[in-house]
C-alpha cells in the first residue's frame, strides 16, 4: 500500500502497518421506520462501496408486535441504503420500529 500507518507496541515490535487488515466503524445512527408502508432510507457514506465495506442492522431492543421485523441493508456507492421489507420478494411484509445501522470500512 502507498498509505497506510505503523503501531508498535510497548515492546517496540511492529503490532500494524500498512499492510495489515484492519476494519473501523465508520457510520452507527439509529433507523426508524414509525409506519408499516414499504419504503427505504438513504445514509452518506463517502469513500464506502460494497468491494470495501459492509453495512449491517441490529435492533435496539426487543421486537414489541408482530409487525416488528429485521430490516433489509444494500451497500451502494457511498451510500448505505435501508429497508423495511424484504427488498426481492414481493409479498413481503413491512416492518416497523428502529435498528442501529452500522457501516465498517476494511482494508
Amino acid at each position: 500500500m502507498a498509505y497506510g500507518m505503523r503501531v508498535w507496541g510497548g515492546d517496540g515490535a511492529l503490532q500494524i502497518d500498512e499492510n495489515s487488515f484492519t476494519m473501523r466503524v465508520v457510520l452507527s445512527i439509529t433507523v426508524t421506520f414509525p409506519t408499516t408502508n414499504k419504503g427505504n432510507q438513504d445514509f452518506s457514506v463517502p469513500g464506502c462501496n460494497a468491494s470495501n465495506s459492509v453495512a449491517m442492522v441490529v435492533p435496539t431492543g426487543p421486537y414489541n408486535s408482530t409487525l416488528d421485523f429485521q430490516f433489509e441493508t444494500e451497500m451502494l456507492t457511498d451510500v448505505a441504503r435501508v429497508y423495511n421489507h424484504t427488498r426481492t420478494f414481493a409479498a413481503s411484509l413491512a416492518a416497523r420500529g428502529t435498528m442501529r445501522l452500522m457501516v465498517i470500512r476494511f482494508a
